[in-house]
């Protein structure tokens, strides 16, 4: 059984203040900024069972592919796209600032099959595999281009997300980063978007655009953030995204036997990828472990 509300934040709290503190407190001399850490722990109709941090804005990294996918299927549930669309793939494209040509690198990216395409095409459907389950840069810029920016912003305005998570632009868009333009993302928002996903929000087009959604999640090769704070075997379904000095992961849960859940965690941190990644599965863990007191639900 979940724990009560304030027991939980009572229980939580000193328990994330010490696993934060013993995973970063080499970094408290003065020259690293200091470690942001948020979570968002709730039900999947969005009810939040635990905070911490919760409302601070961070970079975005790949969390922004989230919502890009769920607006691609919104689309195809639309009639306005075919998933079995070609689209030519390419690894240049046009700055949402100014129209200016901008290209991605090769070996800052993990899909070389896309990138194996370059000059031929690849379908909807193959683009939103490799942005969810390869967190595929360069599937994502092709995939904006077919969906919009537009379709994102509304699957944010319908979940309720606040004005501080916005996705303005593409990955390595240098103009328009350089201009202020950015993808920014809270623990809150992003919970509240994985929680309509787990729901099957009918706002959001219901089983037809989100049962596709979670499969695709599930089936994410880079789970070394939440997931691997949680019992071996455990059900996720998660988006996680790493750049130098962040590390985010938002996973829907579904314990064998118990309510599901959606746990979404955010560090801004000067970690390596290893660090930040321990440090967010750390979480999970210390998360888990509240809820299951004397070791109750562990594998």
């Amino acid at each position: 059984m979940p724990t009560p509300l304030p027991a939980l934040q009572t229980e939580l709290d000193p328990r994330l203040d010490d696993a934060i503190a013993r995973l970063t407190g080499h970094l408290r001399d003065g020259d690293h900024p200091d470690p942001v850490v948020s979570v968002w722990l709730g039900d999947l109709d969005g009810r939040s069972r635990y905070e911490r941090s919760s409302l601070a804005p961070h970079y975005a990294a790949s969390t922004m592919k989230l919502p890009l996918v769920i607006a691609a299927f919104r689309r195809v549930a639309r009639g306005e796209i075919d998933l079995a669309a070609p689209v030519q793939v390419t690894a240049t494209f046009a700055s949402v600032l100014d129209g200016s040509p901008f290209s991605l690198d090769e070996s800052e990216d993990q899909d070389p099959q896309t990138w194996g395409a370059v000059g031929a095409t690849r379908t909807v459907l193959e683009l939103a595999e490799a942005a969810i389950t390869q967190s595929s840069n360069i599937a994502t810029n092709l995939l904006i281009d077919v969906v919009g920016l537009g379709e994102v912003a509304e699957v944010l305005r319908i979940v309720g997300c606040s004005p501080a998570t916005v996705v303005a632009r593409g990955i390595e868009d240098a103009v328009a980063r350089q201009a202020g333009i950015t993808n920014t993302v809270t623990a809150a928002d992003l919970g509240l978007v994985m929680a309509a996903v787990g729901r099957r929000e009918q706002a959001l087009g219901g089983e037809a655009v989100l049962g596709p959604v979670e499969e695709l999640l599930s089936r994410q090769v880079h789970v070394d953030q939440v997931p691997a704070g949680l019992p071996t075997g455990t059900p996720t379904a998660s988006k996680s995204g790493w750049i130098p000095g962040v590390s985010h992961d938002v996973a829907l849960v579904r314990p064998v036997g118990e309510d599901p859940f959606v746990l979404a965690v955010c560090t801004t941190v000067d970690l390596d990828e290893t660090s930040a990644a321990a440090l967010v599965a750390e979480v999970a863990r210390e998360v888990w472990a509240a809820e299951h007191p004397a070791g109750e639900g562990q594998a």
